[in-house]
């Protein structure tokens, strides 16, 4: 298990070995692949959670949330909303109390998908302020992930374009690796270093 600090240096960060999601990624375009993959979604109990949206560099310009990621343990869920829209199961699960939906500055993402269809979202964790009661100070998914699970991630696909019609490996992997890295921590957080009260 390792220590947490309470911060995290650019430096020693650096150091860390870079990681990446390395299970199941489903891409998920339509509604037959949707239908395909919801009894398996709706069987996971704690989900990784992220978007993307496809960077404006206009002033002015907005894009819609291009994808939802969901991950589990093994399998990581890619939905491409811009081709998808956004199914009333979906919104259900990121409704469900009984589902823990963990990420990163999530409350603009969730503004994002209410833009598709309106949810009283449910069971979602804010990494960034349920770390601090680790002791953690570290707001930066990137600098969290270096703390609680040793290893860093790229951040090299950010800015691409989340609507083009193929997705490349590179973006798929970086899609993913950013909701893995939200199950791990969470997961990390409850069974490595909570407090046992009972």
């Amino acid at each position: 298990m390792n220590p947490l600090l309470a911060k995290i240096s650019k430096e020693d960060l650096l150091n860390l070995p870079l990681k990446s999601f390395e299970g199941k990624i489903e891409v998920i375009c339509t509604e037959v692949e949707f239908q395909k993959h919801l009894a398996q979604l709706r069987g996971e109990k704690v989900l990784g959670f992220d978007t993307e949206t496809r960077p404006a560099f206009k002033k002015g310009v907005r894009y819609k949330v291009a994808l939802l990621q969901l991950s589990g343990k093994n399998t990581a869920y890619i939905f491409r909303l811009n081709m998808l829209g956004f199914p009333k199961e979906l919104s259900e699960i990121l409704a469900s109390e009984q589902v823990v939906k963990a990420g990163a500055a999530i409350r603009d993402d969730i503004k994002g998908l209410q833009k598709y269809r309106q949810f009283t979202p449910g069971g979602f964790v804010e990494l960034q302020t349920y770390v601090t009661q680790f002791g953690i100070e570290d707001a930066a998914l990137a600098k969290i992930t270096g703390n609680v699970l040793g290893f860093r991630i790229s951040k090299s696909q950010r800015l691409t374009n989340w609507e083009t019609p193929e997705l490349s490996s590179s973006q798929l992997k970086y899609a993913a690796t950013d909701a893995w890295v939200g199950y791990k921590i969470y997961t990390c957080l409850e069974n490595e270093h909570k407090p046992n009260l009972s």
